[in-house]
C-alpha cells in the first residue's frame, strides 16, 4: 500500500486550499435570523454540481491528511468517545482513525462508496447514502453514544439538516467531533468553505450547529500537531441536546 506522502499524490484534485486573511472576512459571519433559511443558498454552491455518486464511484484507498494530523484526530476520539459505546462514523471511508486500543460495542459507518466502507476494519455495519440528496439518517432516535465527521463537513450542501439529524440520533449529551484540515476536493467543497480561512471554518461549523438547534457546549479547537511541518487539524466538538434538556 502507498505510504502517506504517496497517497497525497494519488488523488490530485485533493489540494491545500488557499484562503484570504481572516481580517478581510465579513463580520459577523454568514448566519442570519431566518430560522427557516439561516444561510443564503449561494453559500452551498459548488464548482462541480454533477451527481456526487458519480464523483465518488471509484474507491480511493488513500488518506487525505498526514500522519501528524491523523494522530490528532485519533487523540480527540480517545478523549471524547466512551469505550464500549456505540459510534456513528458519518461520511466514512476505508479507515475511521479510532484508537486501536479502545474497544467499542458497535461502530456504524455511513458513506458514499461501498467498497471503501466494506474495507474499513472498525465498522460493524455500514450504510451507503448520499447526504446531499437525502439528509435524513436511517437510524432511530438516541441510537448512538458519539459521532464523528472527519475532513468531510465542507462537502455538505445541507449541513444544518444533516447536523439536526445527527442531534436526533445521538443520545443526550453524546459528543460529536467534527475535524478538518486545509485540504479538500475543491470542485466539491461548498462556496462558503472557499471564502473563509481556518478560523472562519471553525466559526462556520459552529454556526451550522447553532442553526441546527439541538447542540450545546460547543468547543472550537486547534489541534494542529506541528505548525508549518504537518497538516493543520481543527475540530468543533458539540454535545447533543439543548442546555435545558440537561
Amino acid at each position: 500500500m502507498a505510504n502517506l506522502l504517496e497517497a497525497k499524490q494519488v488523488v490530485l484534485p485533493y489540494q491545500r486550499k488557499r484562503a484570504p486573511p481572516f481580517a478581510t472576512l465579513p463580520q459577523p459571519l454568514l448566519m442570519n435570523s431566518n430560522a427557516n433559511q439561516p444561510f443564503p443558498q449561494n453559500l452551498f454552491r459548488r464548482q462541480d454540481e454533477s451527481p456526487d455518486a458519480q464523483f465518488y464511484q471509484v474507491p480511493r484507498f488513500v488518506t487525505h491528511i498526514d500522519e501528524g494530523a491523523i494522530t490528532a484526530v485519533t487523540q480527540l476520539y480517545r478523549e471524547y468517545f466512551p469505550a464500549n459505546g456505540t459510534l456513528l462514523d458519518l461520511m466514512s471511508s476505508w479507515v475511521s482513525h479510532l484508537p486501536a486500543e479502545v474497544a467499542y460495542q458497535r461502530v456504524v459507518g455511513l458513506g458514499m462508496n461501498e467498497a471503501e466502507l466494506r474495507a474499513n476494519p472498525r465498522l460493524n455495519e455500514y450504510v451507503v447514502q448520499d447526504l446531499n440528496r437525502q439528509p435524513t439518517l436511517p437510524f432511530e432516535a438516541g441510537s448512538f453514544d458519539g459521532a464523528a465527521i472527519c475532513v468531510s463537513i465542507d462537502y455538505l450542501t445541507q449541513p444544518v439538516e444533516v447536523l439536526r439529524e445527527l442531534g436526533r440520533v445521538l443520545r443526550p449529551e453524546a459528543p460529536l467531533v467534527i475535524t478538518f484540515s486545509n485540504r479538500c476536493f475543491p470542485s466539491k467543497a461548498i462556496a462558503a468553505w472557499h471564502a473563509l480561512d481556518d478560523h472562519g471554518h471553525l466559526q462556520l461549523v459552529a454556526q451550522f450547529l447553532q442553526a441546527a438547534g439541538n447542540w450545546h457546549d460547543l468547543e472550537l479547537l486547534d489541534r494542529s500537531p506541528k505548525p508549518r511541518r504537518s497538516d493543520p487539524l481543527f475540530a468543533v466538538v458539540a454535545r447533543a441536546g439543548t442546555p435545558a434538556a440537561k
